[in-house]
């Protein structure tokens, strides 16, 4: 095994015709470690930089392999180091991507340094006994007290409590060198911005046509394409941290000043639908909604999605149990009777408000973007996709940004704000 690595930079600078004669001679043991030395197929920018460094921070469009970065940084830093943990932005996302993900622990190691994955313990126990605890950002008191040799967090910008990050810190203090890798698609937030401006981050910034060889021509032609020179392209394939659209009717400085963290009482919870015309185009907006007993508007779940009418009607009728919510409201724009028939179908029972849209994107959202003017409207954690649509968005734009809707319709629903003309009761 150690023969084959050895050659690695010389079968890199051999020729076509000489690499493929090397690579002939090969028996299966020598072919099979070659296959996933990761020094030989990795992009020089997907190795770990030199240097002292504390959190090395990869700021990366999608498709640049920031997962597979991610996943052989650890398998590499188990080899020495007896506890190297990790951190998915949810639950799902750690075990679905990072984990079990086709780049992911389980699918880039050979069966010899394979770990077993233990899913009730949340936990991967590796061949030569050294362990990888597996944490959710959507939990930051289970890290509370938690302590890492090392620590892989994955889409930090996502994170819906940032002070999940802040736990984490306080617990990389074992072993002789802690440090911590951070992959994630870039978002202006606070936590991205000070990762980055601090003198122990090392930042490695890539975009997805890094990494073109690798991906099907289908996602060029189709998707990116699509969002090529837009704002959203900007940061999800060139990886730019971008500010705020001066023309947008929210900003993030809004919402970080009145952001909050524990869900006060609520007089009344809404679920708000904003279905997508096809199962295969946008997705349906499904924000959940409520009026505290302050007054004010709290937005508290995310639960948009892309998929069948079957999909989103059982998704929002599973937030409206699991929220104890009041009613449901969903746009009929595009679905007419058709969006309640298919909400009765998984739940007859469910209390629901058909509303139109008979006014503007705009003149509809500029009453509910008032309340976040007013410090009148929180956002119970981050949500990131959503976040990032209501400032994008702009009126006189021709999109039709899906989550932003469904958040409109609920703050009207809810009946907060301003009374006659102006206002935006149903």
């Amino acid at each position: 095994m150690s023969a084959v690595s050895l050659n690695v930079n010389l079968l890199a600078s051999l020729l076509l015709r000489s690499r493929q004669i090397y690579l002939a001679s090969l028996n299966d043991t020598e072919a099979m470690v070659l296959l996933h030395d990761w020094r030989f197929w990795a992009r020089p920018e997907q190795l770990a930089p030199p240097g002292d460094w504390l959190v090395w921070l990869i700021l990366a469009g999608r498709g640049w392999g920031k997962t597979r970065t991610g996943a052989e940084w650890v398998r590499a830093s188990v080899r020495s180091v007896a506890m190297v943990n990790m951190i998915g932005a949810t639950a799902d996302d750690a075990r679905d991507i990072m984990i079990e993900g086709e780049s992911g622990i389980l699918a880039i190691c050979p069966r010899y340094e394979r770990p077993e994955y233990v899913k009730s313990a949340r936990k991967l126990v590796w061949p030569n006994g050294a362990s990888s605890l597996i944490f959710t950002a959507d939990e930051p008191d289970r890290l509370r007290g938690k302590q890492h040799m090392g620590l892989w967090a994955d889409e930090v910008a996502s994170w819906r409590y940032p002070e999940s990050w802040d736990q984490a810190m306080m617990g990389l203090r074992l072993g002789d060198w802690p440090r911590a890798v951070v992959t994630t698609t870039p978002r202006p937030t606070p936590l991205i911005k000070m990762l980055k401006d601090s003198p122990t981050t090392v930042t490695t910034r890539g975009s997805t046509y890094d990494n073109r060889a690798n991906l099907a021509p289908s996602f060029y032609t189709q998707v990116v394409a699509r969002y090529e020179g837009t704002r959203l392209g900007r940061q999800e394939l060139n990886a730019e941290v971008l500010e705020d659209n001066p023309d947008a009717l929210w900003s993030r400085q809004e919402l970080d000043d009145h952001r909050v963290t524990k869900q006060p009482d609520m007089v009344r919870i809404v679920v708000a639908i904003d279905p997508a015309a096809t199962s295969t185009g946008d997705e349906t907006g499904i924000i959940i909604a409520g009026k505290g007993e302050d007054g004010h508007l709290y937005i508290l779940d995310d639960r948009s999605l892309q998929g069948t009418p079957k999909a989103w009607a059982t998704a929002a009728i599973a937030a409206y149990h699991g929220w104890h919510a009041d009613r449901i409201v969903a746009e009929t724009n595009n679905g007419g009777e058709m969006v309640e028939a298919t909400l009765r179908m998984v739940d007859a029972n469910v209390p629901y408000t058909a509303v139109h849209a008979s006014r503007g994107k705009a003149v509809r959202a500029e009453p509910v973007s008032a309340l976040y003017e007013q410090g009148r409207a929180h956002h119970l954690g981050v949500f990131a996709a959503l976040e990032d649509q209501l400032c994008e968005w702009a009126p006189g734009s021709t999109d039709s940004p899906d989550r932003l809707d469904a958040l409109v319709w609920a703050g009207t629903a809810l009946g907060i704000g301003y009374s006659g003309d102006g206002g935006i009761h149903v």
